[in-house]
């Protein structure tokens, strides 16, 4: 049974893993490619609204935790699409991966954020975005793509549209840690709700907790719209869980006053990787994030498998993002 300290979602495998992985025991798995996107809209509140999903408590890892919409990328991500804002090229300097890997990240990225929360950044034409994505049509396209039946390509050609990309603002990056088996080399990116859309489902909220809707999306069962600041005090409360890519990146929306504003700090923020660390001092593993001490942790030997953390020492968590930094889907 996984634990929690401050809101962060801490499996128990992981001190047997970190040790195993220390004594050249474990081989890493290699990466898988994702997306998740932090869709905002602008408040009377005067601060920005994040759109997040809460994981279904019956999943194998994370359950219960908050989250972006977001998800693997699809080897058909990489097929030509109607494409418009910056070029692949673009993209691909500002990401530091050959065009067609660009390509497939921001596919990614549109298409994953379109089937778990209705959303699409596309349009008919440059200057122009899909005004409205409800009805019996749109869910079907929507059900399509997430059962695979569909490319994101096909399904953008049979409707006319081309791929916004210059909705989009490359935010961060994270790194499943090397002793996960499921490893994920996730970006994050940040997008404002496009006039005339709306995120599903629609209805009222129910249940204790945040206020949001039940989710159409098989991975969560709970969507909402909540201010980062909010969100974020909330884990720091212990009340909603994160793992460390989410609430970092909540921490950095923060100071944005619009979601237009935040879009255009995207081009500033460094897409370094972010990728834990762990190492062996004497009897306790130390797991560090570079750059985010918050989510230093300290595990002793006792603690192997109970899913505590150790001695004590202060722990800072999809989207889609995975245990440490990756996505689960």
């Amino acid at each position: 049974m996984s634990s929690t300290t401050n809101g962060q979602w801490y499996p128990p495998e992981w001190p047997d893993r970190i040790r195993a992985l220390a004594n050249g025991e474990l081989t890493p798995a290699e990466p898988r490619r994702a997306a998740t996107v932090l869709l905002l809209r602008d408040s009377a509140s005067g601060r920005p609204d994040v759109h997040m999903l809460r994981r279904r408590a019956s999943m194998a890892f994370a359950g219960g935790a908050y989250a972006y919409p977001g998800g693997s990328v699809d080897p058909r991500d990489e097929r030509p699409v109607a494409w418009a804002g910056p070029s692949r090229a673009q993209w691909a300097v500002r990401m530091g991966v050959d065009p067609a890997t660009a390509q497939s990240i921001v596919c990614a990225a549109v298409r994953e954020t379109f089937e778990e929360s209705g959303v699409l950044l596309a349009g008919a034409s440059a200057d122009t975005v899909v005004a409205d994505t409800t009805g019996e049509d749109w869910e079907a396209d929507r059900a399509a793509l997430v059962a695979h039946e569909v490319s994101f390509a096909d399904f953008l050609d049979r409707r006319g549209l081309m791929l916004r990309s210059d909705l989009l603002g490359a935010w961060a990056r994270w790194i499943t840690p090397e002793f996960e088996p499921r490893r994920y080399d996730t970006w994050f990116f940040v997008a404002a709700l496009p006039e005339g859309q709306r995120t599903l489902p629609q209805g009222p909220a129910p249940g204790p907790g945040p206020a949001g809707t039940p989710s159409a999306s098989t991975e969560a069962d709970l969507a909402l719209w909540i201010r980062p600041a909010e969100a974020a005090a909330g884990y720091d409360r212990g009340e909603l869980l994160m793992m460390p890519p989410t609430i970092a990146t909540l921490r950095g929306l923060q100071p944005y006053a619009t979601a237009a504003d935040a879009l255009a700090a995207a081009e500033a923020q460094d897409l370094t990787p972010v990728l834990a660390r762990a190492r062996l001092v004497g009897g306790e593993i130390e797991l560090s994030w570079p750059g985010h001490e918050e989510f230093t942790k300290h595990i002793t030997r006792t603690d192997a498998g109970t899913g505590a953390p150790g001695g004590g020492e202060p722990d800072g968590r999809t989207d889609g993002a995975g245990p440490s930094g990756g996505t689960s889907a």
